[in-house]
């Protein structure tokens, strides 16, 4: 009577179990996608509760564009009570880093604003098809720019005032 397994059968077994592995790890992009995408959609409503909440936030540089960082602090030495709330500027899921983000604040003269962020999700319904590009006092919702982001796709979430 046999007490153990072959080395055949042994290198089957590890084979099948390396396929299934590969077929999930394969189906599971898309919702690690979606996933990433509903972060970075929570993060721009809180930091747009802070920033947009009663008007546009204008920073201390005047208008313009700027990573969510480097506003962060400009938005913490104004209001050091935003600390209480935020420990930190929150970070893009794939692309952000300590130095910068991923997520960007743009803010115009005439004191319209936007604050941005570049999507994963290529099936994702667009909300604003007027918009080509993320716009100060454009609305908010999902919009197709004419170039890919840093996240690999030309989909922007923004909320607009």
């Amino acid at each position: 009577m046999r007490k153990g397994l072959t080395l055949i059968e042994l290198l089957i077994a590890i084979g099948i179990v390396a396929i299934l592995t590969a077929v999930v790890a394969v189906a599971l992009v898309p919702a690690r996608r979606k996933a990433r995408d509903t972060a970075r959609i929570a993060d721009m409503n809180q930091m747009g509760r802070f920033l947009l909440a009663i008007s546009c936030y204008a920073p201390s540089s005047g208008a313009g564009e700027y990573d969510l960082q480097e506003l962060y602090a400009d938005l913490a030495a104004a209001n050091p009570q935003i600390t209480r709330y935020l420990s930190r500027a929150p970070r893009d899921p794939k692309s952000g880093s300590e130095t910068a983000s991923g997520y960007r604040y743009a803010y115009a003269a005439d004191g319209s604003c936007a604050l941005y962020a570049n999507l994963e999700d290529a099936g994702r319904e667009i909300t604003l098809p007027a918009l080509t590009a993320p716009t100060p006092g454009g609305g908010t919702g999902t919009l197709r720019a004419s170039m890919p982001g840093p996240n690999g796709t030309a989909l922007w979430y923004q909320i607009g005032r």
